[in-house]
């Protein structure tokens, strides 16, 4: 076999392990959805129709939700790499992180299954609190197939940039306790964002603290693509941003790797 092949083969292998251990405990799983379906409920039936009449003046609870939803599932797509920092940080802390290392595997496989294992694990994160949200009332009979396929790719996206910084984040951290506490950014940075509310209704000194974060481009940009809303420049800052952290994360991660083991 060619070295890509093995390469490929290991990644398959260890990607295989993942969704095992994902299988085997899924009470990780179910708590990291758990959330963002409470919020998605709570401010749509508790604070529904207060919210979309600061919005637009009107209290409709049904409008509210077509502004939510965006920001809800980009809460999700945060929400979940912090599994993937804990999962990472147990394989440092227990040792099999360097039986790996010894063994003829290809170097980065590990590493790339956890990335895997944890993106097609926020891709169904996604959809199953998408699902919650159209059981309520979302809809998104505008977009075209284009758009929605736009948005699919942009989720993916999303999810491969934070799944790479919380590898980075599990291989920094000496115990899961400490993994668990320095991906929680990756979960609160939506908050302070326009996930629930738009940047101009914002007090101005805070404002900017939402307007120039990664996640204010990517929800509007992803409520453009769902609702109709205009994207403008959010698109290409959306992209770049997740470019940028793909990146980071990627070689941040691998030169954590490559350190002599602890």
């Amino acid at each position: 076999m060619s070295g890509t092949s093995l390469a490929v083969r290991d990644c398959a292998t260890m990607l295989r392990r993942n969704l095992l251990h994902a299988r085997r405990y899924p009470s990780l799983t179910l708590n990291i959805l758990l959330t963002p379906i409470v919020l998605l409920l709570l401010f749509v039936y508790v604070f529904g129709d207060v919210m979309s009449a600061g919005i637009g003046g009107e209290a409709d609870r049904s409008a509210y939700i077509g502004y939510l939803v965006p920001g809800i599932l980009l809460m999700t797509i945060g929400a979940t790499p912090a599994g993937t920092a804990i999962s990472v940080t147990m394989d440092m802390t227990e040792g099999i992180m360097a039986r790996f290392r010894t063994m003829a595997i290809h170097r980065r496989a590990v590493l790339v299954g956890h990335v895997l294992g944890s993106v097609l694990q926020t891709v169904i994160g996604v959809l199953v609190v998408g699902t919650v949200a159209v059981a309520i009332g979302f809809r998104s009979t505008d977009a075209t197939a284009l758009e929605w396929l736009a948005a699919f790719g942009l989720t993916v996206l999303v999810a491969l940039a934070l799944t790479w910084i919380a590898v980075g984040l599990g291989l920094a951290s000496p115990n899961p306790e400490a993994a668990s506490n320095n991906a929680m950014p990756l979960f609160v940075l939506p908050f302070i964002s326009s996930a629930f509310v738009p940047v101009d209704a914002m007090p101005g000194w805070f404002r900017p603290v939402a307007e120039y974060q990664p996640f204010t481009p990517i929800i509007e940009t992803l409520r453009g693509l769902l609702i109709g809303t205009g994207i403008g420049h959010n698109g290409w800052l959306a992209v770049a941003w997740c470019l940028a952290l793909a990146a980071l994360g990627y070689f941040w991660s691998r030169a954590l790797f490559n350190r002599d083991p602890r």
